[in-house]
């Protein structure tokens, strides 16, 4: 079927600076990511994946780790598999 469907969409400079980051190591447009979406929702008649807004503890954590506030590094995955056995 011939793509001639035209959609236009407002987002933050910032996401799609980082999605389009994303999306070309994985040799897709962001066209063929939308393309990509809205097939998906079609098939799955619905958003394909699950909105949720996260409970207290999840949200702190996830804004702690935005700020890299206590986290745990390691230097390699080896050294990270090391620690997860002991």
């Amino acid at each position: 079927m011939p793509k001639t469907a035209t959609i236009q969409a407002r987002i933050d400079p910032d996401t799609k600076s980082k999605a389009q980051d994303i999306l070309s190591k994985l040799n897709l447009s962001m066209s063929e990511a939308i393309s990509l979406f809205l097939t998906q929702v079609t098939l799955n008649r619905g958003i394909p994946f699950d909105i949720k807004i996260p409970n207290e503890l999840t949200a702190e954590t996830l804004t702690k780790s935005e700020n890299h506030i206590d986290l745990h590094e390691v230097s390699s995955v080896d050294e990270l598999f090391q620690e997860l056995d002991s």
